[in-house]
């Protein structure tokens, strides 16, 4: 059963954070680790702050590769209006099958500054949308810190949705604790031979299982209001690989056993071979119904049944 409060009721937490004056504190402090970059468990400890760069290939200047409504999302965040989605450039996980390729890998995109991303922030919210939903935003942190006390001057009041693959350092999400209001993170892979092999991250399942720890302890289960619309709490996604290398069945185990059963959870089966994927590998095809359906089953038998009810259409027979 979801966990439902009046919208009325709501207030999102950063505004609280900035009344405080507890924000700038918090910029700071986020600044600081763009000296030797210690943002993700990558650690790669380049000097951002001279242009330096590491794995995620982002320099110091914020870079969107679009920003609209979005309805593609998860239910809650989608609503009537959209969820306001900001793509941001580049990626700390750069996965080798990623489904937004272009952006995370290449790059696509143009810089910007903390003042136009505030702007965006409340350019989407007067359109409608029901929160503000930025996407792979673990590399843009302090620019995201920075940006907030401009947005809140200007109005910003709706959640903000961190839209991440997982692979988050602690440290970092300390800084989000009092601002996120809605953590949505992937689980991708729960072995270690598989996000090696996908994305040069060995120490991933340990990485994201502490991520999301710390986001459950931070937000709790998620809320949404009478009309459907998620005001704060976790969302996790899991995308469905081929042959099983998403290691499903674990990553439904470790979510029931040590996050909640409560958890609200998207089981994705839209995969597509893309990126740099070869025709001999497992990835090279879609997943099947079957596939998919393992994976909801899996899910039930651990007790998790607040899947996301979207439509399924991609998968093949």
């Amino acid at each position: 059963m979801a966990k439902k409060e009046p919208a009325r009721k709501f207030e999102a937490a950063y505004l609280d954070i900035y009344r405080r004056g507890l924000l700038q504190e918090k910029i700071e402090r986020a600044f600081c680790q763009l000296e030797t970059c210690t943002l993700c468990p990558r650690s790669c400890r380049v000097n951002r702050l001279r242009g330096e760069k590491g794995v995620c290939k982002a320099g110091l200047d914020p870079e969107v590769s679009s920003y609209s409504p979005h309805f593609g999302e998860e239910s809650p965040l989608v609503g009537p209006h959209g969820s306001g989605t900001i793509f941001l450039s580049h990626c700390n996980l750069r996965c080798s099958f990623c489904q937004n390729y272009s952006i995370s890998h290449l790059g696509e995109g143009a810089t910007i500054s903390a003042k136009r991303l505030a702007g965006m922030m409340v350019e989407l919210q007067k359109l409608g949308c029901h929160n503000i939903n930025f996407v792979s935003p673990s590399h843009y942190v302090p620019q995201i810190l920075k940006a907030l006390p401009a947005a809140i001057e200007a109005g910003l009041s709706v959640p903000l949705v961190y839209n991440t693959g997982g692979y988050d350092a602690l440290e970092t999400l300390k800084l989000l604790d009092g601002v996120v209001d809605i953590y949505m993170p992937d689980f991708k892979f729960s072995a270690s031979e598989a996000a090696e092999e996908l994305c040069h991250a060995p120490d991933y399942p340990g990485a994201a299982k502490t991520a999301i720890k710390e986001m459950q302890r931070q937000v709790g289960d998620l809320v949404i209001d009478d009309r459907g619309i998620a005001l704060h709490g976790l969302l996790v996604r899991h995308l469905v690989l081929p042959g099983g290398l998403a290691g499903t069945e674990d990553v439904m185990r470790f979510l029931a056993e040590e996050i909640s059963r409560n958890t609200y959870l998207n089981i994705m089966d839209q995969y597509h071979p893309s990126g740099d994927i070869q025709w001999s590998s497992l990835l090279s095809r879609r997943i099947t119904a079957g596939e998919f359906q393992n994976a909801v089953d899996a899910a039930q038998r651990e007790g998790l049944t607040r899947l996301d009810p979207r439509e399924r259409f991609r998968i093949i027979f």
